[in-house]
C-alpha cells in the first residue's frame, strides 16, 4: 500500500479539524497538470494559480506532477473550499503555498497537517520575498499579510520577486524529489531567465514609452507592485474584493478628476472583478471602455483550453491593456491577435 493508499483510507479523521469549510466547488481542476492526480509518482499540490504555474515548468521533465486546487473560473485568494480540497492536500507529496494569512483555508490545512505530523512537504512560495507596504487605497482588513501585516502580499506581479518563488519551489522540490534536483534548480534557472526576465523587459518597455504615468484601474489594488517595479501610479477604484461593487461617491468624483485631469479614455478592469464600477466609469466620465487585467490568480476555461500560464496571460492579457490604457497603442494596435478588441471590450464577468 503506498503513502497515498494510506492517506485515503484514513484521511476522514484528519479532517476532522476543519470539515466546516464554506462549500463552493468541492474538486479542484487540475488546469492543466502534467499527470494524473491518482498517479503512483510524485505529487505536489498548488493552492494558487500562479505558483502552480511556475511548479510545472520547474517539474518539466521529471515524474512530479504538479496540480493547481483553484477550480476554473475562481480568484484564488477570495475562494473558500470544502474539505475535499484539504484530503487532496494531505494525499499530496508536498503543498505549495503563498506563505501565512493570504489563504485562510490554505493556513487551516497547514495547521492540519503539522498537528497531525502529516507527511505532506510544505513550500512556503513567498519565502525570502522583500515585500513592499501595503498602500493606502488597499482595505486593511482585507489585505496584508501575517507577521507582515501592512505588508502587500502581491509580489508575484513584479517577475524580478516572482523569480525568488520559482526558486523557492524549486528547492522545496529537489529535497522531496533528490534524485531530480538538478533538473528543478535547471528548470527554474531556464525559466527566470528566458521568460521572467523577458516578460520584465517588456513591460519596463511599455511603460517607458508611455508618456502618462497613471493607470486608472475599476478594479482592487493587486497591482502596486507592477507600479512599483515600472515607475506607474496605480489608481485603484475598489478596495477589496469583498467589495460588492458599490463604489462610495467620493472614490467615483476623484476617479472622474483624475481621468478629465490626464485625458484617460480606456481604464482596466479586473477579468475575475466585478464590472459595475467600470461600467459607472464609462456612463459618468470620458471614458470610452474598459479593458481586462488579472493578477494572475485565477484562470479562464479558455485559457485552460490554450494551456496559458503566467507568461501567456502577461502576453494576451496585461500587457496589450496597459499599452491601451496608458495612450500608447490604440486598442487596435495593442490587440495580441485578431478579435481581441471586441473579445475584451467592456467585456462580460466570468
Amino acid at each position: 500500500m503506498t503513502r497515498r493508499d494510506a492517506l485515503r483510507a484514513g484521511g476522514a479523521a484528519a479532517l476532522a479539524g476543519i470539515a466546516g469549510c464554506t462549500a463552493l466547488p468541492s474538486a479542484p481542476d487540475p488546469s492543466g497538470g502534467d499527470g494524473d492526480a491518482g498517479s503512483d509518482g510524485p505529487v505536489a499540490v498548488a493552492s494558487f494559480f500562479t505558483f502552480f504555474d511556475f511548479g510545472r515548468q520547474v517539474a518539466d521533465g521529471t515524474p512530479l506532477t504538479v496540480e493547481n486546487l483553484v477550480p476554473t473560473g475562481l480568484h484564488g485568494h477570495g475562494w473558500e473550499p470544502n474539505a475535499s480540497i484539504t484530503q487532496r492536500i494531505i494525499e499530496a507529496d508536498a503543498f505549495v503555498h503563498v506563505g501565512a494569512d493570504f489563504q485562510p483555508w490554505a493556513d487551516r490545512a497547514i495547521e492540519t497537517i503539522e498537528g497531525d505530523d502529516v507527511e505532506t512537504a510544505l513550500i512556503n512560495a513567498r519565502e525570502g520575498v522583500e515585500l513592499v507596504d501595503l498602500a493606502a487605497t488597499l482595505d486593511r482588513d482585507e489585505e496584508g499579510v501575517g507577521s507582515q501585516r501592512g505588508k502587500d502580499p502581491h509580489f508575484w506581479l513584479d517577475p524580478q520577486r516572482a523569480k525568488r518563488s520559482v526558486d523557492n519551489i524549486a528547492e522545496g522540490f529537489a529535497e522531496l524529489v533528490p534524485e531530480y534536483a538538478d533538473t528543478f534548480r535547471d528548470n527554474a534557472g531556464a525559466y527566470t531567465a528566458d521568460v521572467l526576465d523577458r516578460i520584465d523587459a517588456d513591460y519596463e518597455a511599455i511603460f517607458d514609452r508611455a508618456d502618462r504615468d497613471i493607470v486608472q484601474l475599476a478594479a482592487h489594488n493587486a497591482f502596486q507592485y507592477v507600479g512599483v517595479r515600472y515607475g506607474v501610479r496605480m489608481r485603484p477604484l475598489v478596495t477589496n474584493l469583498a467589495a460588492s461593487g458599490d463604489v462610495k461617491p467620493a472614490d467615483i468624483r476623484e476617479a472622474a478628476r483624475v481621468i478629465r485631469e490626464n485625458d484617460i479614455r480606456y481604464i482596466a478592469n479586473g477579468v475575475f472583478e466585478s464590472q459595475r464600477p467600470a461600467q459607472q466609469l464609462v456612463r459618468e466620465t470620458a471614458v470610452e471602455s474598459y479593458f481586462p487585467v488579472t493578477p494572475y490568480a485565477g484562470v479562464r476555461e479558455e485559457w485552460v483550453a490554450e494551456d496559458w500560464g503566467y507568461e501567456e496571460i502577461a502576453y494576451n492579457i496585461n500587457m496589450p491593456t496597459f499599452d491601451i490604457v496608458l495612450g500608447n497603442e490604440r486598442p487596435e494596435d495593442a490587440a495580441p491577435s485578431a478579435g481581441w478588441v471586441e473579445r475584451w471590450r467592456n467585456f462580460e464577468p466570468v
